[in-house]
């Protein structure tokens, strides 16, 4: 156990389970290294070679991804890692087939595929098409998917390792925040069951739904809200499909209050589905939720900021909850 960012955390998970199973490559437009903050190298392609671990560009993803997907079906597990600037690419393969698989051969083809999709996040400084957030929503509308979207390197590295021990079709969203980040991670390979909520802290006034890099600002404001005598319980979702509505639906049904906070955009966003699912499973409660407006991510600093949900907004909508 010792303090990881990110980027090590993923890639240690991935060093281990390729380890474990000589079959496992990965096909990426980067060379996969990662150093610890104590001195530690991992390079992927220098460990496994170009036959496990094959580097492409920038402009490749549309095939590899296709490529690696089809090796999955033959029952060679694959993770294909496409740059957060070509996700719409990925998706026309996963939309098309990579869902659909398993069901068009009635569960005769094993899918043991994940997509380690980049995901930029909203980034002050940077132009709009490098500052998205939140399109792992769009992979949780389709059927025959599982999606996670972890928060912490913790949480990356046990997912990464039950995404590529599944034998569906996995969407993995790594927002790069995490890579800034670090938590205690165990040095052994280690799953965290994909569908299972963190309950980040317990509470009863209000509960408070995190996704991936809304999940830091969120926990700050449970804590500011403590002074203020309001008792907020946090959950990070961890995995948006399977959702874990059932822990969702017993915290709000001991808070009586739901508040949703994403960094992706407010219509037809996973703060939608997560609050109809509370609503229908929770009568009689009351229902908020903070998310990115409706408009593409601006390049300017001051626009940006002002633009995604930060604690200050979630202690202000929550307080407004809870006084209702």
């Amino acid at each position: 156990m010792a303090p990881k960012p990110g980027q090590f955390a993923v890639l240690e998970g991935v060093q281990q389970e390729m380890q474990r199973d000589p079959r496992l490559s990965l096909w990426w437009a980067s060379r996969p290294t990662a150093v610890s903050p104590f001195g530690k190298v991992i390079d992927l392609h220098r460990e496994f070679g170009q036959d496990r671990v094959a580097q492409y560009t920038p402009i490749d993803e549309e095939w590899f991804v296709g490529a690696a997907a089809g090796a999955a079906m033959s029952g060679v597990p694959c993770i294909a890692h496409p740059s957060f600037m070509t996700m719409a690419r990925a998706f026309d393969l996963v939309f098309n087939q990579i869902g659909k698989l398993r069901h068009m051969t009635g569960g005769q083809a094993s899918m043991p595929f994940v997509l380690w999709q980049d995901a930029a996040g909203r980034t002050p400084g940077m132009a709009g098409q490098h500052a998205d957030a939140g399109q792992e929503a769009l992979f949780a509308g389709l059927p025959g998917l599982k999606v996670v979207v972890p928060s912490n390197p913790y949480d990356a590295k046990g997912l990464m390792v039950s995404a590529i021990r599944d034998p569906d079709p996995v969407i993995f969203f790594h927002y790069r925040a995490i890579n800034r980040v670090r938590t205690d991670v165990p040095d052994e390979a280690y799953e965290i069951k994909i569908g299972e909520a963190n309950i980040v802290q317990e509470g009863t006034d209000i509960t408070f739904v995190g996704i991936g890099p809304s999940v830091p600002e969120v926990t700050n404001a449970a804590s500011e809200l403590k002074s203020a005598g309001v008792s907020a319980e946090v959950i990070d979702i961890r995995s948006l499909k399977p959702l874990p509505a059932a822990q969702i639906a017993a915290s709000v049904r001991k808070t009586g209050r739901l508040l949703v906070v994403d960094h992706g955009h407010e219509t037809m966003g996973s703060t939608a589905e997560i609050i109809t699912r509370a609503a229908i499973d929770v009568p009689g409660a009351r229902f908020g939720r903070l998310a990115f407006p409706d408009a593409p991510p601006p390049g300017n600093r001051e626009m940006i900021t002002w633009m995604t949900p930060d604690a200050a907004r979630t202690v202000a909508a929550a307080k407004k909850l809870v006084a209702a």
